[in-house]
């Protein structure tokens, strides 16, 4: 059962608008659900729009920033839970063990680091949770084409790459997720095995 989820996501809107309406879709389904959004703590961009959509309809919203940010008053001042920590690392270690799952919004180079970092760590078997993609206007299909072609070129095993769940569809994304029991995850990684 899926209790919280860790989204990682732009500090920017981005240029789409439905980039925005993605973020604000998926916060909304995250409190209508009972499911607490675990995220990186922030006001600005799909961060805050997402932590927003989560407040305004009843449900939790944890965020976990570095202290430097915060000071910078990049911080959200009306989560549920606010972790200040002084490192990066520290934040992705807490995020990562205050979630049952994770999925990666549109975003950057912070996204992508954060979604390929939970994705390395559940290859060496370090965690068996679900991971995924919320692929909103064709954003993750490159990324994907580019994966696949890493699992060609013999640099990631097929079941490694078939770990990550891609869906343009938020309800199903969230429902995928919750079908990847760990016994499953861990199978499918062939834990440990890089």
């Amino acid at each position: 059962m899926i209790r919280s989820v860790c989204v990682f996501c732009g500090s920017n809107a981005g240029n789409d608008p439905r980039f925005a309406s993605a973020a604000r879709e998926f916060g909304e389904l995250l409190a209508k659900e009972g499911i607490a959004l675990v995220y990186g703590g922030g006001h600005v961009g799909l961060m805050g729009i997402i932590a927003d959509a989560v407040l305004a309809n009843g449900g939790k919203a944890i965020g976990v920033i570095p202290r430097a940010l915060w000071d910078r008053e990049v911080g959200h001042r009306g989560l549920t839970e606010l972790h200040i920590v002084e490192t990066m690392h520290e934040r992705k270690a807490m995020m990562a063990s205050l979630a049952d799952a994770f999925v990666a919004l549109p975003g950057g180079l912070g996204t992508l680091e954060e979604i390929f970092e939970v994705w390395t760590w559940a290859q060496l078997g370090i965690h068996a949770k679900p991971l995924g993609f919320l692929d909103v206007a064709g954003f993750y299909g490159p990324l994907m084409g580019f994966l696949d072609r890493n699992v060609e070129a013999g640099f990631i095993r097929a079941r490694h790459r078939a770990t990550a769940i891609v869906d343009s569809d938020p309800v199903a994304l969230l429902r995928r997720l919750a079908d990847c029991d760990p016994p499953r995850v861990a199978k499918w990684l062939g834990a440990g095995e890089t």
